[in-house]
């Protein structure tokens, strides 16, 4: 098993973390997740007739 990291640890990874997302941010496309699902599955019923 893997061993318990350090408040300390926990706490450096933790700004790591935050240092990358805000180095590389994800793409908003400014839709919720299920309205993206939706617009997906509307495509591939389309790919499909």
């Amino acid at each position: 098993m893997a061993e318990k990291l350090s408040k300390q640890e926990r706490k450096e990874m933790a700004e790591k973390a935050m240092e990358d997302r805000a180095k590389h941010p994800k793409e908003n496309k400014g839709e919720s997740g299920f309205a993206a699902i939706d617009n997906e599955a509307e495509k591939l019923e389309g790919q499909n007739k």
